[in-house]
């Protein structure tokens, strides 16, 4: 599988599971939760930086910050105070596959601009 379809594929599967999550912080209105256009813009440009973009350094740098904030999820969460007042084994799982494919995003979008930015000196330097 090439590495652009691997990112492709968990930058996609961490979008979701950051709507699951948000939508369940939103349904409880929980501390945090933010207002409706502001997460439908940001997960607009998400997504479309990794279904038109996933090769491209914009497209990475996207990703890896849609990766940053689903893995600091958990963190976020750890102090208890929303998962005290909501609870839920849904929630709760969410955050833990959240945070795990948020790393996974952040790791795969970090080593796609390292070959970027590698591949651009090496044509830069064979000029």
């Amino acid at each position: 599988m090439k590495h652009n379809v691997r990112l492709t594929v968990v930058s996609l599967l961490t979008l979701l599971l950051l709507t699951l999550h948000l939508t369940h912080d939103t349904i409880r209105q929980a501390e945090g939760s933010v207002e409706y256009p502001i997460p439908v813009i940001v997960f607009s440009l998400w997504l479309y930086a990794t279904l038109m973009a996933p090769d491209r350094v914009w497209g990475y740098v996207v990703m890896l910050f849609g990766g940053l904030f689903g893995a600091a999820m958990i963190v976020v969460h750890a102090n208890g105070i929303v998962v005290g007042k909501s609870g839920g084994f849904f929630f709760v799982w969410t955050m833990f596959a959240l945070s795990a494919t948020g790393w996974v995003t952040l790791l795969l979008s970090a080593r796609g601009l390292w070959m970027a930015f590698r591949a651009r000196r090496s044509r830069v330097s064979a000029s």
